[in-house]
């Protein structure tokens, strides 16, 4: 088992060929607060924080087989969806979504995922 740390927690733990991305919230890293913009923006943020995750394993968003989306709101299931799409455009992963009590640092949005190491494969 491998485990990628960036911060004080594990972002992701490798077993085998299946990459767990813990879940990311709109958070820029660099300053370690919540971007401004809303759900959307949080959304986008929460997105790329997962690129670099995946970049760090050798991996990208085509590698991403399973996603859970948690809100603060699930009535911005489809302002989230809007800023998703622009992420996953082809190889398009399984998705839950969720409303919840409360996230992390009073986020509106928290993604996380499930990726292969290596090319996908559906067989």
């Amino acid at each position: 088992m491998r485990v990628l740390c960036f911060l004080t927690c594990s972002q992701a733990v490798v077993v085998d060929r299946t990459m767990y991305v813990s879940g990311q919230i709109g958070m820029d890293v660099a300053s370690g607060q919540l971007v401004d913009g809303g759900v959307q923006a949080q959304a986008r943020q929460a997105l790329v924080n997962m690129g670099e995750i995946l970049k760090a394993a050798g991996c990208n968003y085509d590698n991403v087989v399973k996603t859970t989306v948690l809100l603060k709101d699930i009535n911005d299931f489809n302002s989230v969806n809007e800023v998703y799409k622009t992420f996953f455009s082809s190889n398009f992963p399984a998705r839950a979504a969720y409303q919840v009590a409360a996230l992390p640092r009073g986020g509106l949005v928290e993604i996380e995922a499930v990726a292969v190491l290596g090319p996908p494969s559906d067989s």
